[in-house]
């Protein structure tokens, strides 16, 4: 789905098993990323997501779940 504004859905990263590969942030097309990496991948723009989906779906710990 599109983003829509108003209709807010953003990254949460599971902490106990993202590993910080950075698979999430260098598909991320969002300006600005919504990801930074330091010892786990870190929402830091939530508001940026475009609900693109690119990555829950490429996390190789499936580590990131889409929500409202």
């Amino acid at each position: 789905m599109p983003h829509v504004w108003g209709y807010s859905i953003y990254p949460v990263v599971n902490g106990e098993t993202c590993v910080a590969c950075a698979t999430c942030y260098e598909l991320c097309p969002a300006e600005p990323r919504v990801f930074e990496i330091k010892e786990i991948s870190t929402v830091v723009y939530p508001d940026a997501c475009l609900d693109c989906g690119a990555c829950e779906e490429s996390c190789p710990t499936n580590s990131i779940i889409l929500t409202e």
